[in-house]
């Protein structure tokens, strides 16, 4: 990862730091000298995260969160539903909540946005199972709502996610041809969306993410 100064250094609230992208993200974040202030729904979330150095904000998607967005410079909406959550719950986070964050972020001035959405999510649906449709059209729709604004905004879309160790290198691209049987590891996801933060030429771009043969650094630097 490029631990070397920001061009900015950001206040980045993370949407779903408690999840197992944005478990990473908060440390690759800080790493790369932002300051990243992690979102979460329980006190002892809070607590656990102030014993890694991180700052929290308590706050809930179902609710009013708006107070989350108070002096930040960036959002990453890292949220979501996995295999074991109800079709209702994935509406809840995926659709709604992502949507709600998109407006809370516009109402607050926060013009950087990095969502992370999923591979398939603007593909034919005919590449959906009949499983995980509800999923993805959840994911479609956060999408094209931010797609929509006039936020600099990126949506990131990663494939299939594994817990092997980082490899450092990446495919990312505006589309990607070849995806069948193909992953990514959450570390490389987690450095890409640090080191996308405060890159303008990811700006209004839609990027499929697999693991590839480039480094982090030029895979983001040949975004044209």
């Amino acid at each position: 990862m490029n631990t070397n100064k920001s061009q900015r250094d950001m206040n980045v609230l993370v949407i779903g730091a408690n999840g197992q992208i944005g478990r990473r993200l908060v440390h690759d974040l800080k790493d790369a000298n932002h300051t990243p202030v992690a979102m979460v729904r329980k006190e002892e979330q809070v607590s656990q995260f102030k014993k890694e150095g991180i700052k929290t904000v308590l706050a809930d998607l179902e609710e009013d969160f708006s107070h989350a967005f108070k002096d930040m410079d960036a959002v990453v909406f890292t949220a979501g539903s996995d295999a074991n959550t109800p079709k209702s719950q994935t509406d809840v986070i995926d659709r709604k909540g992502a949507i709600k964050a998109i407006d809370e972020a516009e109402e607050a001035g926060v013009n950087r946005f990095i969502m992370v959405s999923a591979l398939k999510a603007n593909r034919d649906e005919d590449l959906w199972s009949e499983a995980m449709q509800h999923y993805y059209e959840a994911k479609s729709a956060a999408d094209e709502h931010l797609r929509n604004t006039d936020l600099d905004y990126t949506v990131l879309m990663p494939g299939r996610l594994t817990n092997e160790p980082g490899t450092g290198k990446v495919e990312l691209s505006n589309h990607i041809e070849n995806i069948e049987g193909r992953t990514i590891t959450r570390d490389d996801v987690a450095v890409v969306i640090a080191e996308l933060i405060d890159s303008p030429a990811t700006f209004g771009k839609s990027l499929d993410l697999l693991q590839g043969e480039t480094s982090i650094e030029n895979a983001i630097k040949s975004i044209s």
